[in-house]
């Protein structure tokens, strides 16, 4: 798992998933969406816009990313 430093107090979804490398651009953020690739904190998401915050674990294939805040 590898930690990705996010500025703001929330992220959306689609952007932690561009942010990260786990996607090139917002069309392919969907596509893995809504094909059930993508788990929060362990739970099958399929919404790009959901807000996520420091502590949240999100993984996409073998990939793990757990959201830091600033000074985390």
């Amino acid at each position: 798992m590898r930690d990705v430093e996010i500025r703001d107090e929330t992220i959306r979804l689609g952007q932690l998933l561009k942010l990260a490398g786990l996607v090139e651009h917002g069309a392919a953020a969907r596509e893995v969406l809504e094909a059930g690739e993508v788990t929060v904190n362990g739970r099958g998401e399929s919404r790009r816009g959901r807000q996520l915050g420091p502590g949240d674990v999100v993984a996409l294939g073998d990939e793990r990313i757990r959201v830091r805040g600033l000074g985390a």
